[in-house]
């Protein structure tokens, strides 16, 4: 059974053939709401009932387990007494909802709409439609009083509003502008202060041949705005008049010139006319496009990400293994972080891959076998298993035998993301940066030579070669723009706050620096990077500082946790607790991140003076002595590594 909660009006909840599930009292649908609005992460017990009560009372905390286990058999009815949920469980020090994307209207409205605002004009009408229909009401109904629901319901009506005139936009691109009038008429007069919806509105009206209303609409917004706020209209407001007053051409996209909304629109719909829905060549062409969502921004990436493994699977389908083969290899979006940002879905198109591989025939392309093996090797990223620097070490091989420069460059991404087996690396990452940025500049492979200049500058940060880094980071900035890659200068940024935090003498500008930059992470559509990186790069600037380490329970640390516990458990006096969490601790994933987190286990171990963590904390950094720690990931540093291993060998000595 599938269940299904809504807060796109009530909060409600339903089973999996749409019966509604009883959901108990008001407190009961706050905390639903109150993990809904969460998206996943967990919401400590103290929060709760902070959020629940103004005035909490001493059964505050056994009221709120009470609501939990009464939703539990709500959601998951026929689960057996002793066995744990799946739905919404227990994780730390509170609870969270484990639901699919689709499982809550809200979230699904957003994925529908993120979709729809790069789809060619037909879907993004149907998409739109549909989306719109999932509303009940006011967002959060029943709940919108409390602080913690005002910003999301908010922030959902926004997108409301925002949907309701990209559907009205989509409708004058497939040439419905009567349609669209009676109901922007209703939208402008409930929302006047909305610019987009004035000018859509007298768009419109001009199309069906009203031009004399249509300018009414213009003055009245005008008026409005003036009167009202004191603010004269927009540029798009006042462009639009002037093309009415110039009789520009009716059919045109924004009256003027075509525009590349109206040019998408009419190449999509020629390419539907004469390409079959079922071919193979629509299925090979999904993977170019979603290969330039990828580098779009926040809502392309997310919708490649989706989408995927769906067109992944449609080729399995098809038995041809050739043709799976081109669309897994096919997706050579450059990747610079370790961590992914979905690591379910990464081994699953690593299964797929090494499927399409056992499948292929003798007489395959050994390009294609590459692209292959490189999409093992970065999909296997951050991971231990022995099959990833086999498939890089492949690839890179078959590349270089073909002379193919944008096979080699993607073998070379493959190449770098195994590049983390140890500490001390940064010298041969620096060496594959190099060579991806001059094989990608003699080539104009764009989005690669980006890719070989952020490898650069996390190699030459590890290094604290940060005049070299600059160089690097204004050489990315530069190709950013020129390509339009906008998720570039999240990380230009976030490597200007760390070189802040490894060269200036106090920690505040840095501090500062980071929290811009994770408000830009915050919107690039990068969980794998965003979660928990801003806690772990402040407390990596405490430790650098040697400064106390206090952070508040509601501290979201991620993927993160387990190294970091020992040390904020110690921050909160609690040394036993800390000392059990230490003994916990698993050695820290391959990547980026790797020293920077050695060396926090390692501050740790050092103030609970155990020596069997020492030790392997000092065998672990040794070869990262020339570097600072973390700064390879271009975003943090907990100082140079030849400091905490000083520190470990006092330590050490004292009990010897």
């Amino acid at each position: 059974m599938q269940v299904r909660i809504g807060v796109l009006g009530p909060v409600v909840a339903w089973d999996g053939v749409g019966g509604p599930l009883d959901l108990k009292g008001p407190k009961h649908r706050a905390v639903l709401a109150r993990l809904v609005v969460a998206r996943g992460r967990v919401v400590p017990v103290d929060r709760l009932v902070d959020d629940l009560w103004q005035e909490p009372s001493p059964g505050a905390v056994g009221s709120v387990r009470t609501f939990v286990a009464a939703l539990r058999r709500a959601l998951e009815p026929h689960r057996p007494p002793r066995e744990s949920a799946r739905l919404l469980v227990t994780e730390g020090p509170g609870y969270a909802l484990r639901l699919a994307s689709d499982a809550v209207d809200a979230w699904r409205f957003e994925d529908e709409v993120a979709v729809a605002s790069t789809a060619a004009p037909h879907e993004a009408l149907e998409r739109l439609d549909r989306a719109l229909t999932w509303w009940r009401g006011p967002a959060f109904a029943g709940v919108d009083d409390e602080p913690w629901s005002r910003v999301e319901r908010s922030r959902l009506e926004q997108l409301r509003l925002n949907a309701i005139e990209r559907r009205a936009e989509a409708r004058l691109d497939v040439g419905r502008a009567s349609d669209v009038v009676p109901d922007l008429d209703a939208h402008v007069a409930e929302h006047p202060w909305r610019e987009e919806a004035w000018r859509l509105l007298a768009l419109a009206l001009y199309r069906t041949g009203r031009q004399g209303d249509a300018l009414a609409v213009l003055r009245r917004a005008r008026s409005l705005l003036l009167e009202q706020l004191g603010v004269d209209p927009g540029p798009r407001l006042r462009r639009l008049e002037t093309d009415i007053l110039r009789q520009a051409d009716r059919v045109s996209d924004g009256l003027g010139s075509p525009g590349p909304q109206r040019v998408w629109a009419e190449t999509a719909a020629a390419y539907d006319r004469t390409v079959a829905s079922g071919s193979r060549s629509r299925l090979e062409s999904t993977v170019g496009l979603l290969r330039s969502l990828a580098v779009t921004g926040a809502s392309g990436l997310e919708v490649a990400r989706r989408q995927r493994i769906a067109a992944i699977s449609a080729a399995e389908q098809l038995g041809d293994p050739d043709l799976t083969a081109r669309v897994i290899g096919g997706y050579d979006v450059p990747a610079i972080w370790t961590r992914s940002d979905d690591p379910t879905q990464a081994a699953q198109i690593v299964t797929a891959a090494e499927r399409a591989l056992t499948a292929l025939r003798p007489d395959s392309s050994e390009a294609t076998r590459a692209r292959l093996l490189a999409t093992i090797a970065v999909e296997s990223r951050g991971t231990r298993a022995a099959r990833g620097p086999e498939a890089a070490e492949e690839a890179e091989r078959i590349a270089r035998r073909l002379g193919d420069p944008a096979l080699l460059a993607f073998a070379l991404n493959g190449v770098f993301m195994q590049t983390f087996h140890r500490a001390g690396l940064a010298p041969q990452r620096d060496r594959i940066g190099a060579e991806l940025v001059a094989l990608s500049a003699q080539h104009g492979l764009g989005t690669f030579e980006i890719l070989g200049h952020l490898v650069r500058l996390q190699a030459r940060s590890a290094l604290a070669d940060f005049a070299t880094g600059d160089q690097h980071a204004a050489a990315a900035d530069r190709l950013a723009e020129r390509y339009d890659r906008p998720l570039v200068g999240v990380f230009t940024q976030w490597y200007r706050a760390l070189r802040l935090a490894a060269t200036e003498p106090s920690p505040q500008a840095a501090e500062t620096a980071y929290r811009n930059a994770a408000a830009q992470l915050a919107d690039a559509g990068m969980p794998g990077v965003e979660r928990g990186l801003l806690p772990l790069a402040l407390l990596c600037l405490r430790v650098s500082h040697r400064e106390p380490v206090r952070f508040d329970d509601e501290t979201d640390w991620g993927p993160h946790t387990p190294w970091v516990r020992p040390l904020v458990l110690l921050g909160r006096d609690r040394p036993a607790d800390a000392a059990a969490a230490l003994r916990q601790v698993p050695d820290p994933p391959r990547d980026l991140l790797f020293e920077a987190l050695w060396c926090l286990t390692a501050r740790a171990a050092i103030a609970l003076d155990d020596h069997t963590v020492m030790e392997r904390a000092r065998v672990q950094l040794t070869p990262a002595t020339d570097e600072l720690a973390g700064a390879g990931s271009g975003m943090l540093t907990a100082g140079p590594v030849s400091r905490h291993l000083d520190d470990l060998d006092t330590a050490l000595s004292r009990s010897r």
